[in-house]
């Protein structure tokens, strides 16, 4: 059983952790896109709700984030557990989410920030190519392109724009990880690492 947060700037290899950490310990990984899918599939009230506002271009109300939050835990692949990412976001939204874990008799086991440098971050990101006929990403100083692969740099890649991401992150994290905290659930491990270090930290950060 394992019930996780998992947080982490962009760039910090968070996506990576939580698809391994989903194979390794047989839960699945729930984002807020995730819970939409669920949503729609099950053609849901608060599916639906929510759809009618990401259609007007409006955020999804706290709300209706945390009732499809209630959903998707409820679906049986969830009964043993499952992964955060991504979500909350806000101190308002980690409450809105410890009533509701606290009432459905299912608390959080811990939540995990991967920590990485800001200047480490900025790198990753910026020096990452798409092959515009593929789609396959790599990156110039650590997994570079094939001779004759053509690349593009994409617009969320380029440095004004990671930065401005970075930015939003820190503005995000900087009330919730102390939230956190103050309820003994924060660990915190070195993503500077290869993936295989960082997911061992993982491991150990979570007691497995």
């Amino acid at each position: 059983m394992l019930r996780l947060v998992l947080i982490g700037p962009p760039a910090s290899g968070k996506g990576t952790q939580a698809e391994v950490l989903t194979k390794c310990l047989s839960v699945p990984k729930i984002s807020t896109g995730d819970m939409l899918r669920a949503a729609r599939a099950n053609a849901t009230e608060l599916g639906k709700s929510a759809e009618s506002f990401m259609n007007s271009g409006l955020l999804v109300p706290d709300s209706i984030v945390i009732g499809l939050v209630e959903e998707r835990i409820a679906l049986p692949d969830a009964q043993a557990g499952f992964i955060l990412d991504g979500f909350p976001r806000t101190v308002p939204q980690a409450e809105a989410l410890q009533e509701l874990l606290g009432r459905v008799g299912t608390p959080l086991d811990a939540v995990v920030q991967i920590d990485v440098a800001r200047e480490l971050l900025v790198e990753r990101a910026t020096l990452r190519r798409m092959d515009s006929r593929t789609g396959q990403i790599y990156h110039l100083k650590y997994n570079p392109p094939p001779a004759g692969v053509e690349v593009v740099h994409r617009e969320d890649d380029r440095e004004e724009t990671v930065k401005k991401r970075l930015d939003e992150y820190d503005t995000m994290t900087a009330a919730l990880l102390p939230f956190y905290s103050a309820l003994g659930l924060l660990r915190k491990v070195d993503g500077a690492g290869s993936p295989q270090s960082v997911f061992s930290q993982l491991l150990s950060a979570i007691g497995k």
